[in-house]
């Protein structure tokens, strides 16, 4: 793929694209989720696949880290496996900002003008993640369709934050999260955006 470094830096902009085709090669059967608002921060990237969530903060040269320690607390919240994707700036210091498990990509532009992704560190286990905070990237049509397919009933009374404990307390860990990852790679959000 080929791209252009803007104003002389690479930036965020300019690595959302070649980054989703290289994710999509690379992990197969994804679907991404972008500007995904996560407690007091905003995700990059959601990219779900069939098994995991993960978390992608994208910090280009055109970026600093006066924000990712905040970034970095929320994302251990949320997400299965967290990778940071790092321009050639962020190279030598990017292992100081984030935790052991958390995957390094680092991206360059090559002399032809095509992007280059490199896996510094592979992304392991999310030892922080929280299950009460992780489904509630789920909306409430999704999680009612949850409730139905393991035949709990509607509360159609009740609030989200409810039926999100309901879900975690009565469907085995093994059960939901399969479920809840369908449930995002068939979002469609022409639903909203029609009313």
């Amino acid at each position: 793929m080929s791209g252009e470094k803007s104003e002389g830096l690479l930036k965020d902009k300019d690595i959302r694209e070649p980054l989703f085709d290289w994710l999509e090669e690379r992990y197969g059967r994804i679907r991404i989720l972008e500007e995904k608002v996560i407690g007091r921060v905003r995700a990059d990237v959601v990219m779900v696949t069939p098994e995991l969530l993960y978390g992608i903060e994208i910090k280009s040269d055109a970026d600093t880290y006066a924000r990712l320690a905040k970034q970095v607390k929320y994302y251990n919240w949320y997400y299965d496996r967290n990778i940071i994707v790092i321009g050639s700036k962020h190279a030598l210091h990017v292992k100081e900002h984030v935790p052991d498990w958390w995957g390094i990509i680092s991206v360059e532009v090559d002399e032809k003008g095509c992007f280059d992704f490199y896996v510094v560190r592979e992304a392991t286990e999310n030892p922080r993640v929280k299950d009460a905070r992780k489904i509630t990237i789920l909306w409430r049509n999704e999680l009612a369709a949850i409730q139905k397919r393991n035949r709990l009933p509607k509360y159609t009374n009740k609030s989200k934050d409810y039926i999100c404990k309901l879900l975690l307390e009565r469907v085995p860990p093994e059960t939901l999260w399969p479920q809840a990852w369908e449930e995002l790679f068939e979002r469609d959000y022409s639903v909203y955006e029609e009313k």
